[in-house]
């Protein structure tokens, strides 16, 4: 998972070896993963590293070793040379479990037969590569000029701006999916609903939304985390939780975590305008979060 921090050793031999630009860095990294379980011993006969979407695609085509350019970010594949770069080497990553990786969307099989009919399915149907859940999200709302942007409020905030030129500086958490040949630039912070919840639950939430009054700020400077760490706008995985002081009225508290998530997107599109993203065009925001018009 996004938040589980058990390969921080080997988090840092890819650090050791990986260029700066490369999407595997970090203990959240699929690379990171792959070698804790592959230095720990839990590979055991695995014949492919999957991501996800990979293994649903597999399982429909009944042809695993699949992947995309998107997926495969993080697993340390080079999305500008579009190859596994040659540092795998240095780290002992077994080539045999690394799967081919292609653009998003390219089908590459015919649906197994019996799992055609299993699901009501014509077994002419194709099988494709995916991409991950943020791409898609990202596709699905119509943004395509650079410049756009669309802001995840979920669990935890994602962002990500279409630009023109790859943007890469693991040291912030920021890196690039490519989307034909234009990039998708961003990154993901911990701040988000899970933060939110650690203090009121959906339905207390639902209660305090009427009474926020977004024209007229709190000025309580919070950065709320569910627990210690923080991805992106700021890299530390010590990071801690700002939230107080706490006011006594619930309603000024809760507005409080919402201006700071707000605050924590802004430093995230200031931080990519730094790194040379274009001026922001438009931002479009998606997810659970979405929903709450006070937010």
């Amino acid at each position: 998972m996004y938040n589980d921090a058990r390969a921080t050793h080997e988090a840092a031999r890819v650090a050791a070896v990986a260029p700066r630009e490369s999407g595997a860095h970090g203990a959240s990294s699929a690379l990171a993963k792959l070698l804790y379980l592959q230095n720990d011993g839990y590979i055991g006969d695995a014949r492919h590293a999957v991501h996800q979407a990979d293994w649903i695609a597999g399982r429909l085509a009944n042809h695993h070793a699949i992947s995309d350019e998107n997926n495969a970010l993080k697993l340390g594949y080079d999305p500008v040379a579009r190859a596994w770069p040659s540092w795998l080497d240095q780290l002992g990553v077994r080539d045999d479990l690394l799967p081919e990786v292609l653009v998003p969307g390219t089908a590459f099989s015919e649906m197994d037969p019996q799992v055609a009919r299993s699901l009501g399915l014509p077994a002419t149907a194709h099988v494709a590569a995916g991409t991950t859940d943020g791409v898609a999200a990202f596709i699905a709302t119509g943004a395509d000029q650079p410049g756009d942007a669309v802001t995840s409020l979920g669990t935890t905030l994602v962002v990500k701006q279409l630009t023109t030129q790859p943007i890469f500086a693991a040291d912030q958490g920021v890196y690039s999916h490519r989307l034909g040949e234009r990039w998708l630039a961003g990154g993901a912070s911990n701040s988000g609903g899970a933060a939110l919840l650690l203090h009121f639950s959906a339905d207390e939430m639902d209660r305090l939304t009427p009474q926020v009054m977004p024209d007229q700020p709190t000025g309580l400077d919070y950065y709320p985390l569910p627990k210690p760490g923080e991805r992106f706008p700021i890299a530390d995985p010590a990071l801690a939780a700002r939230i107080t002081p706490r006011p006594a009225e619930d309603c000024r508290f809760f507005q409080g975590l919402l201006e700071g998530i707000a605050s924590v997107e802004a430093l995230a599109y200031r931080q990519l305008a730094r790194l040379g993203a274009p001026h922001l065009r438009r931002v479009i925001g998606i997810g659970g979060g979405a929903k709450n018009d006070a937010w």
